[in-house]
């Protein structure tokens, strides 16, 4: 990621200077440097004489793993830097240790600044989605290198812009892995009922997601998805996608998001969702036990009865996905707004969702929807109440609804499509069985409750009452 990034800097015209602890890294990216063009790319081998290459005031770009390792890097290099410097992180780091850090190189008359990036390693090297925040003198010291290395999408620019101050840049970054984490489970989720259920092949499977990504559900990500289903196994027969384990990794940005959302008592059921999903896929051993004890309960046999309209089924999980999707992203949304406000930040959201429309792995034509309802109305409490897309919802969710049925009586689990249309239909219901819940509360602890007829904070002695009215 950082070579790539490197590589991506000078491939614009600005020559730099590049610095690993592990000399082949650096020799290994000279030499990509000249292979492709010459670039003006200069490799040093300890961190002297690398930071005493760069033009003053300067600006070190540092991409090393988040937490003890950037802490180690900046000690490092901040011996031979100057007051009026800048150290830029651009790894998946946590926003406070970013505030925290900043405070401490201000003291040293440093600067800093946290700056999420997404696109893996290929956006780092033709163009990434960018987030820094932080020092705003420092944006715009660099603003000229970032708005060339950035994504450029037709009719919205670059694909980066000044967050906001402290950690914002961080914050925003790890809510969009988050909003990521949402998207893939909601796609595994479509590829699970279309596979178990709808029995498609492989062949069947790239074709329809190729035809998708055509249309509303035009992204990376699903773009992806149509490839991975047409890659054969180079190692022996059949498709790749079917010998890949069925664990999935994490990094930990996406347990940061669903923690945040918790602390700002903001529901963000999808995302949790697919969360879980990945805590429940690394339990290979015990599933496959668990398998077994549950053999007699005939599972694999509703699903081999199970006859369905392949081409209605299609439809059907195309509509659910992008109600989801909507969902998700309105849960992301909610979030980074919450936190905007807690910390001062005055984060635009519509301007987030421009710079995630390219070079990001969330990237899709699905953002412009979300630009344009923010700028509509900047204060939209929800993306589900839109016009727009509450009509989209409203227009789909009998698919989705069918979708969710379907998976459920064939006892395949979609953790993410359910939490979704839960979360829709919890949040468009006037009134809510919570009157219970808070009723149970007073009961047992004496939580008091409010009335829907008057004013004020009740408790009522619900025991003494239950028992007299017993006897």
């Amino acid at each position: 990621m950082g070579q790539n990034l490197a590589l991506n800097i000078a491939e614009k015209g600005f020559p730099i200077s590049v610095y690993n602890r592990t000399t082949s890294k650096v020799d290994e990216t000279v030499e990509r440097a000249k292979r492709e063009g010459n670039l003006p790319l200069y490799g040093f081998h300890d961190p002297e004489s690398f930071v005493n290459s760069i033009q003053k005031p300067r600006v070190i770009v540092m991409l090393v793993k988040a937490g003890a390792p950037v802490d180690d890097t900046i000690k490092t290099l901040s011996a031979y830097m100057e007051k009026g410097d800048c150290i830029i992180d651009g790894g998946n780091e946590w926003y406070e240790n970013t505030e925290r850090r900043q405070k401490a190189m201000l003291e040293k008359g440093l600067l800093y600044l946290g700056m999420g990036v997404s696109g893996g390693e290929e956006g780092a090297r033709n163009g990434p989605s960018m987030m820094p925040g932080g020092s705003f003198e420092v944006y715009k010291y660099i603003e000229d290198i970032l708005l060339k290395v950035a994504a450029q999408v037709p009719d919205s620019g670059p694909c980066v812009t000044y967050i906001g101050e402290g950690g914002s840049g961080n914050f925003v970054k790890m809510v969009h892995n988050g909003i990521e984490y949402g998207d893939m489970q909601l796609i595994a989720e479509a590829y699970d009922v279309l596979k178990s259920v709808g029995k498609l092949s492989n062949e069947e499977l790239h074709h329809v997601f190729t035809e998708w990504n055509k249309g509303e559900l035009l992204s990376f990500l699903v773009e992806i998805t149509a490839d991975i289903f047409g890659i054969k196994d180079d190692k022996g027969e059949g498709y790749l996608v079917d010998k890949v384990l069925d664990k999935t990794g994490m990094k930990g940005t996406g347990k940061w998001t669903v923690q945040q959302a918790a602390d700002l008592s903001i529901a963000a059921p999808t995302i949790a969702s697919s969360l879980d999903a990945r805590f429940l896929s690394g339990l290979k051993e015990e599933r496959v036990q668990a398998a077994e004890v549950f053999k007699s309960g005939g599972f694999s046999d509703i699903l081999s009865e199970q006859v369905v309209d392949k081409e209605k089924l299609i439809d059907d999980v195309r509509k659910a996905l992008y109600a989801s999707k909507i969902c998700s992203y309105a849960q992301g949304m909610n979030l980074i707004r919450a936190k905007s406000v807690e910390k001062g930040w005055g984060l635009k959201l519509g301007e987030l969702a421009r710079i995630w429309k390219g070079g990001c792995i969330i990237r899709a034509v699905f953002l412009d929807r979300i630009k344009k309802a923010y700028d509509r109305n900047p204060e939209l409490s929800n993306l589900l109440v839109d016009p727009e897309f509450a009509k989209e919802i409203i227009e789909r969710q009998t698919a989705w609804r069918r979708v969710v049925c379907l998976a459920v009586s064939s006892g395949v689990s979609t953790p993410g499509m359910s939490s979704s249309l839960a979360y829709f239909d919890s949040y468009r219901r006037e009134r809510l069985p919570a009157n219970l819940v808070q009723a149970q509360r007073d009961y047992f602890g004496a939580h008091t409750y409010e009335r829907t007829d008057m004013e004020g904070s009740f408790h009522t002695e619900w025991f003494k009452i239950a028992r007299q009215s017993k006897y």
